[in-house]
């Protein structure tokens, strides 16, 4: 018999309706011919706890860590045995199994530690799907591959879930101790990416806090010119009060100037053209989903996943959404005409798309040289009604497709005028743009930009019809929200210091993956760290208390960022995991040593930041419940008091 184990029952249903034969259901597994199907349900096994390893770790203490496993243990988790006995016993009649995780570094993981926890020792083959269509699926039961090939991406996911382990339990038992004997009555929990993302936070929000804005001045002249009327902008020179970015800081120059400007006459002594043309945004990986769907329909990040996984999953309408990239593979583009055709026909918005879409064109976005373990987000052909879906399922399929329709259609080509004058010996600017061709504009709701100078000619008259001066204001940076704390974990290299570093992180970007960065947010947001303020995430006193409690390196993403790093190199170029393991223990015992009661103390008394909400009944929050890298849940009065040291 050939066992295949998915990750979810849905990948197992629609693998088993892809088989020959007819289906036959039995308790957790489908029966189609010599082939039988199961699934895990989601993660089957998680790390086991520190008493698992010694019952004398069940106490919080600080003599206790650093907590270091000699050898990994994993347990079923409580909701899964039944699952785990299904598979366990369909294994002993087994001459094959077939790994179909999803195709990532977390799917890997996820079916891989049950066959390894199970004892299998027989051959595995891998199936990669992600695209829940039966063609789709048919296609890549014909493609299995030998499982050994992903091993370098299992031992990566393996070392993510180990150093979170080690990251969290460790630290987080430090804080919380050390935060009782500071008169704390709670769980500080600190993850090995959550801090830095709340860091992140907790510093944007002192800078608008401390935030003093800066009066600065601009003089503005309409001037009319051969063909029309114009407005230009003084540019004035260093004589003048400036700051570092060109801005008046005195109003007098400019209202000196403004009184003797009507009526003064003067020329063009510059004109600049230039044609640009610019190609239609590349599809969708999750994470720039995410970013635009929050700003355009207002949806968390975490809201956005759960869509995508309900259009994925039970519509089957998207291919597999926890990607990071943003291309196609190039056989799709054989088919994407009927694959659009298929996904559009039902939708009046999508159809007037398609419409103008031209099936000739190949952009950049089919490259299979930009194509790792999957693809960019892209509908999969099966029609899309619409009007059977949510709003926000409706919202994000229309997203998904119009990026890659947009890919059919011409670039956007603009000219950009840049024209200088001189009046009154003083130097004056306007800039304009025209569309040349909208291209894919039209598809994307994106703001004006500058609107067309009258034709113009280098050297001809022109004469101020009006002047004025605007008092204006620097603006403090603005708060985070869902889009650009998103954003800013995709770029995270644009908030490090370090010039060596920064340099570094571009090209291996990103704090947290794909898969994790909006159950980050949520955690943050659950355990009362973050609030949520219409769209802003404002850190909270406690989340406040915490970064300043902790050593700067903690709350900074240049470590973070680093190990994600490690972890790709691990990933593929199949590097060793014991180094980055080890690298991971010695910057342990350093941030150990700096847990203190005094510091919380002093921490927890000067906090600034939003009052966070009481979290509602079975919230997981700071006081209570546990996600990753948080400890595990205790009850009676250990889990109120943890034994102070």
């Amino acid at each position: 018999m050939r066992l295949i184990i998915a990750e979810k029952p849905s990948l197992g249903r629609a693998i088993a309706d892809a088989l020959p034969g007819s289906p036959r259901r039995h308790d957790g597994a489908v029966v189609v011919g010599d082939t039988t199907v199961t699934w895990c349900l989601g993660h089957l096994l998680e790390q086991a706890p520190p008493d698992a390893y010694d019952p004398a770790l069940k106490q919080w203490r600080l003599d206790h860590l650093p907590i270091l496993p000699s050898r990994w243990k994993l347990m079923p988790r409580p909701k899964a045995r039944g699952q785990l006995a299904v598979i366990r016993k369909l294994l002993k009649d087994a001459r094959e199994v077939v790994h179909a995780g999803d195709p990532d570094r977390e799917g890997q993981l996820l079916v891989q530690e049950v066959i390894e926890h199970l004892g299998w020792k027989g051959p595995v083959s891998r199936l990669l799907v992600s695209d829940l269509n039966r063609p789709a699926v048919k296609r890549a039961l014909g493609r299995l591959e030998d499982n050994a090939r992903y091993t370098p991406l299992y031992r990566a996911a393996q070392s993510r879930a180990r150093a979170d382990w080690l990251y969290g339990i460790n630290l987080t038992r430090a804080w919380t101790v050390s935060g009782r004997q500071a008169g704390h009555d709670g769980v500080l929990s600190v993850g090995r990416v959550q801090t830095p993302v709340l860091g992140l936070v907790v510093r944007r929000d002192a800078e608008i806090r401390d935030f003093r804005p800066t009066p600065f001045f601009v003089l503005w002249a309409d001037l009319a010119v051969a063909q029309g009327r114009l407005r230009a902008w003084w540019q004035p020179g260093e004589a003048h009060p400036l700051d570092d970015q060109g801005r008046l800081l005195a109003r007098e120059p400019a209202a000196s100037l403004a009184e003797r400007l009507p009526g003064a006459q003067g020329r063009l002594t510059q004109l600049e053209s230039r044609d640009k043309r610019q190609a239609a945004p590349l599809p969708y990986s999750l994470s720039a989903l995410q970013v635009d769907a929050a700003r355009r329909h207002g949806l968390s990040a975490k809201a956005t996943l759960d869509v995508c996984q309900r259009l994925y999953e039970r519509h089957q309408l998207i291919t597999y959404p926890r990607s990071d990239c943003r291309y196609l593979p190039e056989e799709h583009f054989a088919a994407a005409r009927a694959t659009l055709e298929g996904a559009c026909r039902a939708d009046d918005t999508l159809r007037g798309w398609l419409a103008g879409a031209d099936f000739s064109r190949r952009s950049k976005a089919w490259n299979d040289k930009q194509v790792g373990a999957h693809h960019a987000l892209a509908p999969t052909g099966k029609p899309a009604d619409l009007a059977r879906l949510e709003k926000a399922e409706a919202d994000v399929f229309r997203l998904i497709a119009r990026n890659v329709l947009a890919q059919f259609y011409p670039p956007l080509a603009v000219r950009e005028v840049k024209a200088d004058f001189l009046i009154l010996e003083e130097p004056f600017r306007a800039k304009g743009q025209e569309i040349l061709d909208p291209g894919w504009k039209p598809l994307f709701t994106t703001r004006e930009e500058a609107p067309p100078l009258p034709p113009l000619t280098e050297g001809e008259a022109c004469r101020v019809a009006e002047a004025g001066v605007e008092d204006r204001e620097t603006r403090a940076p603005e708060p985070f929200t869902d889009a650009s704390l998103i954003k800013a974990m995709m770029n995270i290299a644009r908030y490090v210091d370090d010039p060596a570093v920064r340099r570094t992180l571009r090209e291996h970007d990103g704090l947290g993956t794909e898969a994790t960065r909006a159950g980050i947010l949520e955690t943050l947001v659950e355990r009362g760290y973050l609030v949520r303020q219409a769209k802003a995430l404002r850190a909270s006193r406690l989340g406040s208390a915490l970064i300043a409690s902790l050593p700067d390196a903690a709350g900074r993403p240049e470590r973070t960022a680093l190990w994600e790093q490690r972890l790709s190199a691990i990933a593929e170029q199949g590097d060793d995991p014991a180094p980055f393991l080890a690298a991971l223990i010695e910057d342990l015992r350093g941030l150990l040593g700096a847990a203190d009661a005094g510091r919380i103390r002093t921490a927890l008394a000067g906090a600034q930041g939003e009052q966070a909400p009481t979290p509602k009944p079975g919230a997981k929050s700071a006081k209570s419940g546990k996600k990753r890298g948080a400890p595990r849940r205790r009850s009676g009065a250990a889990a109120k008091r943890p034994r102070k040291t």
